[in-house]
């Protein structure tokens, strides 16, 4: 999806906050609270293309740590995704699992690097590697697997003088309950509001994620969006006014997941 389209969309929360303050609350829309945090990590890899069927081979050996981890309630899913727009220097594989504690996605890694194999990531002769740890309270997924779908992110930075609840208003005022919506239309099966639980880079950025199972969901996502913002014309660029243009990113990949 393109940062216009989110940026069009994100300027909705400026009139939804102001509507909110004029109307009855009786009248006010469904209210979206935070949930209790969820947490991410997500191992990235940079491998060469001779070596991606090697890749390949060492998510079955993963996986089965990963189905442990899921029945014993350590983890909530766990997926593993290929990048289908490559940068000139960027990842190419990844591997990730969420867990409701930090120290749940710890566990994980720990039996992951303790049980290092010939079918380790590492046998694919990695050029880079590096992990990111996250942190959601904006999520919600359908239960089960999904196999072969397509994951975007969109990356944002916040301004400097972005209020401390920026993100919230974005959230609860219009990417969740659009996104809830696609969810239960069966557009999306998951999404997430994610920013860095460790900070390996700088503070002040979040990343909307969303998984669709067809390529055509891809598009229906873009138009909702349009068609949200064509039904609020007075809509102000609020979105706009809490993000640095320069801070935007976005990343398309597919994968397999599996949530509890």
């Amino acid at each position: 999806m393109s940062k216009r389209s989110w940026s069009v969309f994100a300027g909705l929360c400026g009139l939804l906050v102001l509507m909110a303050c004029a109307v009855p609350s009786g009248a006010q829309m469904a209210e979206v609270k935070e949930k209790p945090p969820m947490f991410s990590y997500v191992a990235n890899w940079e491998i060469p293309r001779a070596h991606w069927a090697d890749m390949e081979k060492s998510v079955s050996t993963r996986n089965e740590v990963m189905q442990k981890a899921m029945a014993n309630g350590t983890i909530v899913g766990y997926g593993d995704d290929i990048n289908l727009v490559h940068a000139a220097e960027g990842w190419t594989h990844d591997t990730w699992w969420s867990s409701m504690s930090m120290a749940g996605l710890v566990k994980v890694l720990d039996q992951l690097m303790t049980g290092e194999t010939s079918a380790s990531p590492n046998a694919a002769s990695p050029t880079k590697h590096y992990d990111l740890v996250f942190v959601s309270r904006y999520y919600n997924w359908k239960p089960g697997a999904y196999k072969g779908g397509y994951v975007h992110v969109s990356e944002y930075k916040f301004k400097a003088d972005a209020p401390d609840d920026a993100l919230d208003l974005l959230a609860q005022h219009m990417v969740v309950p659009m996104l809830e919506k696609l969810l239960a239309d069966g557009t999306i099966v998951e999404y997430e509001i994610d920013t860095n639980a460790i900070h390996t880079s700088a503070p002040g950025t979040f990343a909307i994620v969303y998984v669709t199972p067809t390529p055509e969901g891809l598009d229906t996502v873009q138009a909702a969006i349009r068609a949200s913002a064509k039904a609020h014309p007075l809509s102000g660029d609020a979105f706009g006014s809490f993000t640095d243009d320069n801070g935007h990113r976005d990343e398309l990949g597919k994968g397999n997941g599996v949530f509890k």
